[in-house]
């Protein structure tokens, strides 16, 4: 049954690796079930019953993903769209969670439109090949740095240089004393070596190791009084809260740009990087684009109806990816899990972020190794691959990352007379994303 659903065999993988790719998946996203329910909850929203929402979105989203476009990615609520809507949207412009949860659902519905009219495959497939192999490459500095933020071997603050104070968001080497960067790098190293000798889950035995060292160090918290099971809150008090009073209003267009904006970027980014990581273009396309950006889009109207923020692809899926993951199976895995984090919450609490950085760090080195495809010999091509791969780290911002890449790309191609090079489609999302820094 499970071959004639994902077709195992055809993709060269097995039962165990795929499950095992997504425990590995699973266990580098698990935070998303308290990062993202502490940061709507500043808005009013109930923290349990946003937990729920999350875990079940992101269940429906990975459902999609592995039964309906069959690929080994994972999707859950969006970190910074998420920041988004809870800063900005109610904090910042005064409107409430209802229509901030409004908004999400009108995205998601729009969405649906646009993939079905084949818009956001066409912009996927206009992409040139150097700039999708940048983006993967970007994508994993932006990985490895988020593995280091969450170790603490990276920070950002005040530089002092001799008697000099640069102020800033400056990069800057953390504590190597502390006890979440000793873990990390004995993390990394163990799953160095079990990679070196070939065993597939290595990125999870990793995680597992790295989460018993940490129980000493204080890092990895057992639940209080051993309990590990425990029933899921309801969560009728954020279901279907949608409010349509105010939707006909600019400042909801501003919202939806945004949304629409910064989701389809992230999730095309991490389409293209995760797939050509893995191996999975075919000449240079994502196989089942459309079924996969579908299942984004159902999965983001579900989220304003459960009571959570936008759904998108998540980068941490590449994970999985490097462990062996191919096909829906690691994503119908993932599912699973989230839904099983319903009762057993206080036991996938247990694992540090600290005990994850490690994975995040060697994929970022795995996708680093599609640098080789990319044409250096050509600086029209060149340069906006460098700009696409350095601003995603350097902005904290797959989306931000492309728009540069994309720019340069047709600017250049422009300028050195070879504007035929350049698809209708590239000329216009250049266009927009001219616009978009324009009118921030």
């Amino acid at each position: 049954m499970l071959e004639k659903i994902f077709h195992l065999k055809q993709n060269h993988t097995t039962v165990k690796i795929e499950i095992i790719a997504g425990l590995t998946t699973f266990s580098t996203m698990a935070y998303i079930l308290v990062v993202n329910p502490l940061i709507l909850s500043k808005t009013g929203m109930d923290l349990n019953a946003v937990i729920v929402s999350t875990a079940l979105a992101t269940a429906i989203g990975c459902l999609m993903m592995a039964l309906y476009a069959n690929l080994p990615i994972a999707q859950a609520p969006a970190m910074g769209l998420n920041a988004f809507f809870a800063y900005t949207i109610v904090l910042g412009m005064g409107y409430t969670w209802q229509f901030a949860l409004t908004a999400v659902f009108i995205e998601g519905i729009l969405f649906i439109m646009l993939s079905l009219l084949n818009v956001r495959e066409a912009i996927i497939n206009s992409i040139p090949s150097n700039l999708k192999y940048a983006i993967s490459v970007g994508i994993g500095v932006f990985i490895a740095l988020i593995g280091l933020v969450n170790a603490g071997i990276i920070e950002t603050g005040m530089v002092h240089i001799g008697n000099n104070k640069l102020d800033g968001v400056i990069v800057k080497l953390g504590d190597m004393k502390s006890n979440a960067a000793i873990l990390v790098i004995v993390a990394l190293l163990i799953s160095a070596v079990l990679l070196y000798k070939k065993i597939n889950a290595a990125l999870l035995i990793g995680i597992l190791i790295a989460t018993i060292i940490g129980i000493p160090l204080g890092l990895t918290h057992l639940p209080v009084g051993g309990k590990l099971i425990s029933m899921p809150p309801s969560i009728a008090q954020v279901f279907f809260k949608l409010e349509f009073s105010k939707i006909f209003s600019l400042d909801m267009v501003i919202i939806l740009f945004t949304l629409l904006s910064v989701n389809l970027f992230d999730t095309v980014g991490t389409l293209i990087g995760c797939c050509s990581a893995g191996g999975l273009l075919k000449d240079g396309k994502i196989p089942n684009v459309k079924k996969a950006l579908l299942s984004d889009a159902v999965a983001t109207t579900s989220a304003g109806i459960l009571g959570t923020s936008v759904i998108s692809a998540y980068i941490e899926s590449a994970a999985g990816i490097a462990s062996g993951g191919k096909t829906g199976l690691t994503t119908f895995t993932v599912a699973i899990m989230f839904l099983l984090s319903l009762f057993f919450a206080p036991l996938f609490a247990m694992i540090p972020a600290a005990a994850t950085s490690s994975a995040l760090i060697i994929v970022g080195l795995l996708m680093m190794g599609e640098v080789k495809h990319i044409d250096f010999s050509d600086i029209t091509n060149a340069l906006p691959a460098f700009l696409a791969i350095v601003m995603m780290p350097f902005t904290y911002s797959i989306a931000e990352g492309i728009s540069f890449g994309m720019i340069s790309y047709v600017l250049l191609k422009v300028l050195s007379g070879r504007y035929k090079e350049v698809s209708i489609a590239m000329y216009i999302l250049a266009a927009l994303f001219i616009v978009g820094f324009i009118v921030k």
